[in-house]
């Protein structure tokens, strides 16, 4: 039997060369191709896994800040506190800000049982009200506020309850670090962080809120406002304004520092004021701006203006002469001094001694159209504009006759607002320019833009000699800080009580300018019924509250302005006066 052949090898087909090459390229040589096809399964299964987790995860973050979200969408129906610009003063120091606060939100058709949610943020925050917040809950909107602006510890006590539907937004609440000292020149906010009054107010009226509405507000990156008040000064005037209040029993006082070259306010201070971080206390109407939105009769202070009048006119000089030996009759009225004299005095005893029946003849001379026209020129007849919101019409006599004139030359029968006064004097003593006084910084160039002539260069010249004149020899003595060449004017104006003039019952005020020979700052006291003493021997006349406080302040604040002592200098009719002869 013949051996059986021996099976020939499968051949097999030729493959091109590139299919061979690719093969091996991708799968490598005595590959075990089984234990390929396990990875290649595992690879997707643990790509799959991947996905399936990745989705998994975002659920959970979902589901996790769904209260947060839902809130936003909500929140965008409701006001939402948005951000401010810092305020500053002149010197960078911050008068307000925005701090980061939690607040308080439900979501009404989100929580389970409503009873015992109440139950319990009622028991955390016990200054909610039950009722308020039921009522709310119980409604069917998606989204309520139940407290803004809660604490760091209520909002921890509260997120430990875990009440579904109960969740906290973060909102921007303004702040102010100086408290009580800037109160009414910088305003304060509403809940909403809308201004509702002061520099805050005429912020939002500058178009801030309009960006609010717009949504382009919505971060702290915003350039800070610059106000042109002095915080050093305003504390130091504050503090010696708290010091008179107390030591003469007044109800109230008031002051302002001015420049009196830019119009700019570098204080000012009315008491009682505020702590713009409670706002409730705003609400107490005797807490008025009293030097913005009062108006008042400016008593004597306003001889300043009638001796201008008549002088810059030219019809009399400074040694012009005047009747003072009595009384004087018009009508059935009298004017009489406090201090006669009885007898001839000229126009500066009229300013030094304030005389009323020396002003009043001054003024009848000038004639009621000149005076009228002079107090328009001066803006004391118009209500005063400046970045305040709050601001008060002027009180002037509907039918101004003789008599109006007769009493407004000596501070009565007219009222303007502080702040009116102020800018007045300035003129009358800065060169004769009446420049709109203003709370944000102004260069001298500025003001010089927009200043408006009122009073002659020589006529200035004479207000400042007759101010430090006052000074030397007159009612204003106890203010002449040693020093700093200080002028003023004192006023004692009875304030009309049931439609007649209460003799114990005045408001008083002191106008200080400095230093007199040039003058850069206008100092304004003022004392709201003070209170005679045994140091006053009784009296209670500007000359002996109003004055010393005037002394105290420009005592702190000089040096705090820049403005450096001086001593030994001549009076002022060889300074003033002999300067102003030599330049004309």
């Amino acid at each position: 039997m013949s051996a059986p052949t021996p099976a020939k090898p499968v051949e097999k087909p030729n493959e091109p060369w590139r299919q061979r090459l690719i093969r091996s390229l991708l799968y490598g040589r005595n590959v075990d191709r089984a234990a390929k096809a396990r990875a290649r399964v595992g690879l997707a299964m643990l790509a799959f896994a991947s996905v399936y987790a990745l989705i998994g995860g975002r659920l959970v973050m979902f589901a996790i800040g769904a209260d947060a979200h839902g809130a936003r969408r909500a929140a965008s129906q409701e006001v939402v506190a948005t951000a401010r610009p810092d305020i500053v003063d002149r010197n960078g120091a911050i008068l307000a800000t925005d701090v980061k606060a939690a607040s308080l939100f439900g979501e009404p058709r989100r929580i389970i049982d409503k009873d015992e949610a109440i139950e319990l943020l009622t028991a955390t925050v016990p200054d909610l009200d039950e009722v308020e917040v039921r009522e709310r809950l119980s409604g069917r909107k998606g989204f309520v506020w139940l407290k803004r602006e809660i604490t760091a510890k209520q909002q921890q006590d509260i997120h430990k309850l875990g009440i579904p539907g109960i969740g906290f937004l973060r909102e921007n609440k303004r702040v102010y670090p100086t408290g009580n000292e800037v109160a009414h020149l910088i305003g304060l906010v509403n809940i909403d962080n809308q201004g509702i009054a002061g520099m805050e107010k005429w912020l939002d009226n500058q178009g801030l809120a309009d960006l609010h509405r717009a949504g382009f507000a919505t971060d702290r990156l915003q350039k800070p406002i610059e106000l042109s008040v002095d915080l050093r000064v305003e504390h130091a005037l504050r503090d010696e304004l708290l010091k008179a209040k107390e030591k003469y029993h007044t109800k109230a006082a008031s002051g302002i520092v001015s420049n009196v070259k830019t119009g700019e306010i570098v204080a000012m201070v009315s008491l009682p004021d505020f702590d713009p971080n409670n706002p409730k206390e705003a609400h107490d109407p005797d807490r008025i701006n009293r030097l913005t939105t009062g108006v008042y009769e400016m008593g004597s202070t306003f001889k300043a203006f009638t001796l201008a009048m008549a002088l810059d006119s030219g019809k009399i000089n400074l040694n012009s002469m005047w009747d003072a030996r009595g009384n004087l009759h018009y009508g059935k009225f009298t004017i009489h001094d406090s201090h006669s004299l009885g007898r001839f005095i000229n126009t500066k005893e009229v300013f030094y001694y304030s005389s009323n029946i020396g002003a009043a003849r001054i003024a009848l001379g000038q004639g009621v159209e000149a005076h009228k026209a002079f107090l328009a020129k001066m803006g004391q007849l118009t209500r005063l504009r400046t970045e305040l919101p709050e601001s008060a019409a002027p009180l002037i006599p509907r039918r101004w006759g003789e008599l109006n004139t007769v009493t407004i030359a000596f501070g009565q029968g007219m009222s303007v607002a502080p702040l009116q006064a102020v800018m007045g004097i300035n003129a009358l003593v800065n060169g004769g320019y009446l420049i709109p006084p203003t709370f944000m910084k102004r260069t001298e160039s500025e003001a010089a833009a927009m200043a408006k002539r009122v009073v002659k260069t020589e006529t200035s010249d004479k207000m400042r000699f007759l101010m430090r004149l006052n000074a030397e020899i007159g009612t204003a003595k106890t203010a002449d800080v040693k020093g700093y060449y200080v002028g003023g004017k004192t006023g004692t104006s009875e304030k009309v009580i049931n439609g007649r003039y209460a003799k114990k019952r005045v408001l008083n005020s002191f106008t200080a300018i400095m230093p007199c020979d040039d003058p850069k700052y206008q100092i304004l006291i003022m004392l709201d019924e003070p209170q005679p003493l045994p140091e006053t021997h009784g009296f209670i006349t500007s000359g002996f509250n109003a004055v010393p406080t005037g002394g105290k302040v420009i005592a702190r604040i000089a040096p705090l302005l820049g403005v450096e002592p001086r001593f030994d200098l001549p009076p002022a009719d060889r300074l003033i006066l002999a300067a102003s002869r030599t330049t004309q």
